[in-house]
């Protein structure tokens, strides 16, 4: 098995997250992606919103992990590289498939794959950086 900085597996991780919030924060895209999403105020209140943010913390430390043994060894140019393809070449492309089939408006394609691009990006950074 190769050897990870599990540090920066957890740092990736809650990068993501400050990113996610600053992305669908007032400041950024949170009304826009509402629209785009289908989704009032009063669904956002839905759910049990420990659980939701607990789970998502899990899979993005899922993907951090993930990300950092595809990219074990490389220099920092090609873990951007490798970053960039897991984000929008798997990441965005494939959501932009399931947008389509559910019908969903191009900006929920642009505002949802944009954050999965840019967070890979700033996961693999991290990564890169931090051995």
């Amino acid at each position: 098995m190769p050897a990870v900085n599990w540090f920066a597996v957890i740092a990736a991780a809650v990068s993501a997250f400050v990113l996610g919030g600053l992305w669908y924060s007032p400041l950024l895209f949170e009304k826009a992606w509402q629209r785009a999403a289908g989704l009032g105020d009063a669904d956002l209140k839905r759910g049990s919103m420990p659980l939701i943010f607990g789970v998502a913390f899990v899979l993005t430390l899922l993907m951090a992990a993930n990300l950092a043994f595809f990219v074990n060894g490389l220099d920092l140019g090609m873990v951007l590289a490798y970053s960039l393809a897991a984000g929008l070449g798997w990441s965005a492309f494939g959501l932009g498939i399931v947008a389509l089939f559910e019908r969903r408006p191009p900006a929920y394609f642009l505002i949802n794959g944009g954050y999965l691009t840019l967070m890979f990006l700033v996961m693999g950074l991290i990564l890169g950086l931090w051995r």
